[in-house]
Order: structure tokens, then sequence, then C-alpha cells
């Protein structure tokens, strides 16, 4: 029986990763920053223009966090097995985004300062901001070691199933998927061209899929050399019939 084959990401994966979590992390402070500063500056009657526009500039910080997190936790995924990092990993920008926000929500609302007028409206949208950058930020289908090393499994299977058995692919830094022929219109033109197994291609990208052109072609063909394979068999067993 054939060793199943477990994910691990590669160092170039993982670099890439840490490096999209610090970009993350700056947006998410620059976004809390923003939130210290409407706080302390931007909550009274005759500023809330520009309350709204700091509302909108952490909202896009924070959207941008969370895009930048979940990016990284593609290319290198927490394991399944550590309930609590595997949570606080996949979940910390929907964690982030509202610490961004929640603050800002309790000050306008207990602000005795402001009129009734500006505490809805700038109340109203800091609320839907703290909702829209929350949701955003949670993953809700969240990836996992486990859950790419059965996907690389099954992949593997299917790769075999309709290529003659063989597990080897090409695939391309700024591509998303791996493909069987090396001369593939989508990369063919491109300088630098990898290749390996489908697990190497989903640990050096994080995740990865076929290319449908190739998987039509390969069908193609193979079906085409089935069918001369069955003529073949089919002029054998009428001459021997003859003999």
């Amino acid at each position: 029986m054939e060793e199943l084959k477990r994910f691990q990401a590669s160092e170039e994966a993982k670099g890439k990763a840490k490096q999209l979590r610090l970009f993350a992390l700056i947006s998410f402070l620059l976004a809390m920053a923003g939130e210290v500063f409407a706080i302390l500056k931007l909550i009274h009657d005759d500023t809330l223009v520009w309350l709204i526009v700091v509302i909108v500039v952490i909202l896009a910080l924070a959207l941008l966090g969370s895009y930048l997190w979940k990016k990284s936790n593609r290319l290198d995924p927490a394991s399944e097995a550590d309930k609590t990092r595997f949570f606080i990993q996949n979940q910390l920008g929907a964690i982030l985004s509202v610490l961004a926000f929640l603050p800002l929500v309790i000050f306008i609302f207990s602000n005795k300062e402001i009129n009734s007028k500006t505490k809805g409206i700038a109340g109203g949208i800091v609320a839907v901001a703290l909702l829209v950058a929350g949701i955003y930020g949670v993953d809700f289908n969240p990836p996992s070691i486990e859950k790419y090393s059965k996907e690389i499994n099954a992949q593997t299977d299917s790769l075999k199933t309709i290529n003659n058995g063989t597990d080897y692919v090409y695939w391309t830094k700024e591509g998303n998927k791996y493909h069987i022929y090396k001369d593939c219109y989508h990369i063919k033109n491109r300088e630098v061209i990898n290749d390996g197994t489908v697990k190497k291609a989903w640990e050096a990208k994080g995740i990865s899929e076929l290319c449908l052109t190739c998987k039509s072609r390969v069908m193609k063909e193979n079906n085409i050399i089935d069918v001369i394979k069955d003529n073949i068999e089919s002029s054998a067993k009428s001459i021997n019939k003859n003999n």
C-alpha cells in the first residue's frame, strides 16, 4: 500500500507567509492607530465628516490586514491537532478587526458631548464597519495541514488515474494551478517553470489544482491511445480467426 503524503510547507512558502503576516500586522496596527486618533480628536459634532473619513480608512486597513493574514495561512497552515493555535491563527484577522472598531463604537455611543444626530450617524457607520470587517476577517473554511494532506493524496490519485500512473507536474511562481504538460499554452512562455510531484507543487504554492486544459488534453490523448489499442486487438483477433 502506498504511503500517504503529508503536507509540509516549503521554506520559501514559510518565508513568504511570514512576510505577509508582518504586513498584515502592520496594517492592523495602523488601523488601531487610526482608531486611537479618532477617539482622541474626532468625536465631536464639528468633526463628523473627518470621523467618517477615518472610519473608512480604518475599515480599508482592517480588510487589507485580514486578506493578507488569510493568504499567509494558505501558504503555511496550522495543524488541527493543536486546537487553540489552529483557532487563533485562522481567526486572528477577525479578532484584530473587531478590536480596530469596538472601542470606537463604545466611545461614540457613550460620549455625552456630541448630539444625538452625530451619535446616530457616526455610531451607525462605525457599527456597520465593525460588522463588515469582523465578518470578512472570519475564515469560514480555514486551511490546515490535515486538509491539505487529504487533498494532496486525493489529487495525486486522480492525476495518476488520468496520466498513466505518473505523478509529475509543472507549475510557475505566478500561477495557482499545476500542469501535466510543460508546453501547455498557459505556461510555455514563462522564463521559469518548476516541476515535481503534486505534493511538491502544493508545498511550494500553498494551494493549487490541476489545469483544466491539461486535464482535457491528457484524457483526450489517452482515449485515442485506448481506441488504437482496441483496433489493434480487434485486428489481431480477426487475423487469428481467419487463420
